[in-house]
């Protein structure tokens, strides 16, 4: 008896804590439990600890109220040109009506996903493939409509569709990539000869430039130049009708030249003529000549006899360079001759008195020239 007893009080213990677990519901955050009695709605749980009628009220199904995400398998799809592409699709969804989620539809998830996969058939079919690949948001934005607009009445809310990834057959795949392949290198043709044509314009416009400048340098420095020749010679003019120098003083100027004449290094060969000589008396008497006109006297402070010094000291040095020549020419007449005596075919010029290279009046060139022929 005592031991009926004792059973029949663990049955009741027992009883007991079954009683009070079932009675007792927890809830934990972001979920809703949808409780039945007796085979009926009659409320939703929510977050929190809940009581419940033991073996009256029974939860029927519990709702994950987050933002959930779904990814559907690759689908075929067939586009307006007749080809067929895989798509990719992610769905991010969330239960906004645990109940009717509940009741509405046996399996939510299923049919979103059949209803995804339907939608974009026939989005997908009105493209062609070139505008099915650049077209992703506005078929991601058509989609999301149609989803949010037929799953409202199922207590779900569609918060976005994205297109995962849209793959063409293989042999697309290599036609499009031969076509890209060639458009970069069209791209890079054009690049390239654009940046050829403006580098030649550069330097073309900098070798114009250069040029401009160049010839601007040069109009500069030739006006320059011709501006400082002028100065000079305005100065020298200037500085000569100043001085008033006499026929004597260019006399001496001429004879001091002959030397620097004779002393060329471009000169091998002088052809020093016979009548050297009458041509020195000739332009001595012409100077002397020129020393009697009117206006040519020195201006005061000039020593004449220090100028008359220095033009017989150059007459003889002229006479002396003359002579010099004269025998270098015969030397040179007599070993293309081959004849030694023929040396003294020319007879040697005389020198011409300072009196005729001063322009004297006293020197008769002419007689002097009569009596070297008459000894020749």
């Amino acid at each position: 008896m005592e031991a009926v007893i004792g059973v029949l009080i663990i049955v009741i213990v027992v009883f007991a804590i079954v009683t009070l677990l079932r009675s007792v519901r927890i809830v934990p955050q972001q979920r809703m439990d949808v409780v039945e009695r007796l085979g009926k709605y009659k409320r939703t749980l929510s977050p929190g600890l809940n009581l419940l009628v033991p073996f009256v009220d029974s939860v029927r199904s519990k709702v994950d109220m987050r933002e959930q995400v779904v990814s559907f398998p690759p689908q075929p799809v067939i586009t307006s040109d007749n080809l067929v592409v895989s798509i990719d699709t992610v769905l991010y969804f969330k239960v906004v009506d645990p109940v009717r989620a509940t009741y509405e539809i046996a399996n939510f998830l299923q049919a979103i996903e059949q209803l995804t996969v339907t939608t974009l058939r026939n989005v997908i079919g009105s493209l062609d493939l070139e505008r099915a690949l650049t077209s992703r948001e506005e078929i991601n934005r058509h989609l999301s409509s149609v989803l949010d607009e037929t799953t409202g009445r199922w207590g779900i809310k569609v918060t976005r569709v994205e297109i995962k990834a849209i793959e063409p057959p293989p042999s697309i795949r290599d036609s499009m990539e031969k076509q890209m392949r060639a458009e970069r290198d069209r791209r890079a043709a054009i690049l390239n000869a654009e940046g050829h044509k403006q580098s030649q314009i550069l330097t073309a416009e900098g070798e114009k430039q250069a040029a401009v400048l160049r010839a601007d340098g040069d109009r500069q420095a030739r006006i320059l130049q011709a501006e400082g020749q002028a100065k000079a010679i305005r100065t020298v003019f200037d500085a000569i009708h100043t001085a008033n120098p006499s026929q004597k003083v260019l006399a001496y100027q001429y004879l001091q030249a002959l030397p620097q004449i004779a002393n060329g290094s471009a000169n091998k060969v002088w052809i020093v003529p016979t009548e050297l000589t009458k041509a020195l008396d000739g332009l001595g008497g012409a100077l002397g000549g020129l020393a009697n006109m009117a206006g040519d006297a020195p201006k005061a402070g000039v020593d004449a006899a220090a100028v008359e010094r220095e033009a017989v000291a150059a007459a003889q040095a002229a006479a002396a360079e003359a002579s010099k020549i004269n025998e270098a020419v015969r030397e040179a007449e007599a070993q293309v001759s081959g004849d030694p005596d023929k040396t003294a075919a020319l007879p040697a010029p005389e020198p011409i008195p300072p009196s005729a290279a001063l322009g004297g009046a006293d020197y008769n060139g002419a007689a002097d020239l009569e009596g070297r022929r008459e000894r020749a």
